[in-house]
């Protein structure tokens, strides 16, 4: 599915993609969602959160995490208060660092906990979306708090982008199940 360029799309596309993660985790065995994740076997796996996520409930919070800097950031920005959409002292070149710390702050979540602060969030986030128009969503320019890019791609981003990271990553997870 190319990346979203209309409201109508993002909707749609963060729809699609979270019933696919959510039908993919239900279909999961219980060996599968007992068995820790393990990528060090796959070279190709080089990649920071290859390592940091160990089960599903880690992915979950990675997602809920992710809706929760939109929520904040897109509502202190309309409420006057100027935020950035990383938090202090994060940045793009860092946010790898931010990962792991919202990892060991639910270290302690269950999985049925996460997979309902997750349900609750991806609610509120397209709720949230919804109430824009398409032009505030995908034109430049609107919001000077977007920089240089559009309040759509945050959203997507947030949303189908990271669902899609999420059933990779699952999808990865069982073929190193099957695999044993």
């Amino acid at each position: 599915m190319p990346r979203p360029m209309t409201k109508d799309d993002l909707i749609s596309a963060a729809s699609e993609n979270y019933k696919k993660l959510n039908l993919l985790i239900s279909n999961l065995t219980d060996e599968e969602l007992n068995a820790p994740f393990d990528f060090t076997k796959d070279e190709k796996k080089k990649e920071a959160h290859w390592k940091r996520d160990k089960n599903l409930r880690d992915i979950l919070i990675h997602l809920y995490e992710w809706h929760q800097l939109i929520l904040n950031w897109v509502n202190s920005n309309q409420n006057g208060k100027a935020k950035p959409f990383l938090p202090k002292p994060y940045n793009w070149k860092s946010y790898g660092d931010m990962n792991v710390e919202f990892w060991k702050k639910h270290q302690d979540t269950s999985l049925k906990d996460a997979k309902d602060m997750l349900n609750k969030s991806h609610n509120e986030v397209l709720e949230l979306a919804k109430k824009f128009t398409n032009e505030e969503l995908f034109s430049k320019g609107v919001y000077k708090w977007t920089g240089g890019t559009t309040l759509g791609s945050y959203f997507v981003s947030t949303t189908s982008s990271h669902y899609d990271w999420a059933i990779k990553k699952l999808k990865a997870h069982q073929k190193n199940c099957k695999n044993k």
